[in-house]
């Protein structure tokens, strides 16, 4: 594959003279983890998945870690990967998802990290479009079975040379190619694994992100970039080797995949992974892990608030809750810090060989600190509160820049805007993306590097911003971007919709849901169930599928005819205000 990343070379002299590029790669990391900590627990994987009243767990010390990295390295080799090649895995978060992308910085090529909610209609433009070499998936999660589909669309990929199941009992199985066999002490092993490392500018991930396109975006991401915003990120939260981090968002986003998988080895620290969300096996888990910190998005933080209040079972080890995906709700952050932070005599951190104590807080002997953050899939968290600051900033503003982060607010003529108007938000950070894989024309970054994030935001004298709407017309449920255009595309191929529109319905849980508003062709009419059926037909993400449906006799519109979605938004949130919907 040729990586056309063309905002890499611009910035790189001055990103590498400021010291914002540190030009090593997780080669280098996960080699001096070994060198240091042979012996340190690195990763715990804990498998909810199956409904087990014992959950599989698998862990692995650093050398064990690179061990097994080495064999599936081999193995992929063996498979025909080089460098540049295209891996793309769709695995929860389960350690194999860990190890493959160790193994692929082993050889050089790059992972293409995919959502386990994906089906056809999305795996088969992203797989087309990134040319993926090979596919992992698992064979079956949450009761769907990933090599079926694959199979199904293995016709339409001529890029797509093999097929390897996790959990399969054929010979395409994880097991049998990849993480069975002793690769690692084959003759030829060592060339394979010195020959063709890559180096820090050579892009390392290719992951997908929604867009207003029509298409989805492919990311490409160097270890320079990922690693500029990961040590920054770590460093303003006190981040460190005696840490423990529990990751239970998805490793197919930017979330778990740069601050899961990659700053835990960074740190010398320790991860634990949790396949499946359910809060009650969280708490379990960070009280028996001395888990320190995580990061997810709103929904998870009030469920585990939540859960904690009911089950009265304490986390007292939970240092950093960090909240990012949606603005957080500021009842729920001053709830939250109250339920996670605890008595007096729980205070210290049982996996920590100094103690470890906690911040001291009006709440008791430990406090639980909730930060608010920002970013995007191509840069990384941009932005995030500080430890010191007052909590009431997690409620009301989505946090100041990182260090080598600038950010600026502007009009629609490009002026700059006065303090706390809302306007379009620039960023130019040195973790910027090096840019959509095959659409340059779409970078949205000018010749100064400024990158325009479609999102609109306010910032205040102190320069923290609060986004304060999207520019782009996407929604997001529960962190997850919903593409609304490609629902919406699908939506106007129904026999019984004159127009559509797709808009946020405001929701406690997961910060927004999709609404449909229809307006039916005459003498027709639709029900949700009837737009549901049709929409998985389409083979459509059933996290993509509208939960609510509004029918009208006619669209808000300009008077050229363009639907005012604004005032949608507005008739949707006066409708579930008085309980219409």
């Amino acid at each position: 594959m040729d990586f056309d990343a063309v905002l890499l070379p611009p910035r790189r002299a001055a990103s590498v003279a400021q010291g914002f590029w540190f030009d090593r790669t997780i080669n280098d990391d996960l080699d001096a983890c070994v060198a240091a900590y042979p012996d340190k627990r690195a990763l715990t994987a804990i498998q909810v998945e199956g409904g087990a009243a014992a959950p599989t767990t698998t862990c692995f010390t650093y050398r064990e870690l690179a061990a097994m990295a080495d064999r599936v390295a081999v193995g992929l080799a063996r498979l025909g990967v080089s460098r540049n090649d295209v891996v793309a895995m769709q695995l929860p978060n389960w350690w194999q998802f860990t190890v493959t992308y160790l193994a692929c910085s082993r050889l050089g090529a790059v992972l293409n990290p995919l959502m386990h909610i994906f089906r056809e209609r999305e795996l088969g433009f992203m797989l087309k479009h990134g040319g993926a070499k090979l596919m992992i998936v698992p064979k079956t999660f949450r009761g769907f079975d990933y090599e079926q589909m694959l199979e199904g669309l293995k016709p339409t990929l001529p890029d797509l040379q093999q097929l390897v199941v996790v959990g399969g009992s054929g010979a395409n199985s994880y097991e049998a190619l990849l993480s069975g066999p002793a690769w690692e002490n084959e003759p030829d092993a060592r060339d394979i694994l010195t020959r063709s490392r890559p180096g820090p500018d050579d892009i390392t991930q290719l992951i997908y992100t929604s867009g207003t396109t029509g298409e989805p975006k492919g990311v490409m991401h160097s270890a320079n970039t990922v690693m500029a915003n990961i040590v920054p990120y770590a460093e303003r939260l006190r981040l460190g080797a005696d840490d423990v981090v529990l990751m239970a968002s998805p490793m197919a986003h930017q979330t778990g995949f740069m601050y899961g998988l990659m700053m835990p080895i960074m740190l010398r620290a320790s991860a634990v992974l949790q396949d499946i969300w359910e809060p009650k096996k969280a708490v379990e888990v960070i009280r028996a892990e001395g888990a320190s910190f995580t990061m997810a998005s709103t929904p998870f933080l009030n469920d585990l608030a939540r859960t904690v209040a009911e089950t009265g079972q304490a986390v007292p080890t939970l240092r950093t809750f960090l909240c990012a995906g949606a603005p957080i709700p500021g009842p729920l952050v001053e709830q939250a810090r109250s339920v996670l932070s605890g008595s007096p005599g729980r205070s210290q951190d049982p996996r920590s060989p100094s103690g470890g104590e906690h911040p001291q807080g009006a709440q008791g002997a430990y406090a639980t600190k909730i930060v608010s953050a920002w970013g995007m899939t191509e840069n990384g968290a941009v932005t995030l509160i500080e430890l010191d600051d007052d909590d009431r900033l997690a409620a009301t503003t989505d946090g100041c820049p990182l260090p080598g982060v600038d950010l600026k607010v502007v009009g629609d003529d490009g002026a700059e805007l006065p303090r706390g108007q809302s306007g379009k938000l620039l960023v130019r950070s040195v973790s910027n993306f090096g840019g959509y894989l095959h659409r340059p024309q779409w970078n949205n970054t000018d010749a100064d590097g400024w990158f325009d994030t479609g999102d609109l935001a306010t910032m205040n004298e102190a320069g923290y911003i609060r986004i304060s709407g999207r520019s782009k017309d996407v929604i997001i449920r529960g962190g997850e971007n919903i593409p609304v255009f490609e629902v919406e595309a699908l939506l106007y191929k129904h026999p019984g919709v004159a127009q559509v529109a797709v808009v946020a319905v405001p929701d406690e849980r997961l910060g927004e849901r999709a609404c449909a508003v229809v307006v039916p062709k005459a003498d027709q009419t639709l029900t949700l169930a009837e737009l549901v059926d049709f929409l998985k037909a389409q083979k459509v993400a059933l996290q993509y599928i509208p939960e609510r449906l509004i029918l009208r006799e006619a669209m808000p519109s300009t008077p050229s005819g363009k639907i005012q979605k604004f005032k949608l938004r507005e008739i949707v949130r006066e409708m579930v205000a008085s309980g219409q919907i």
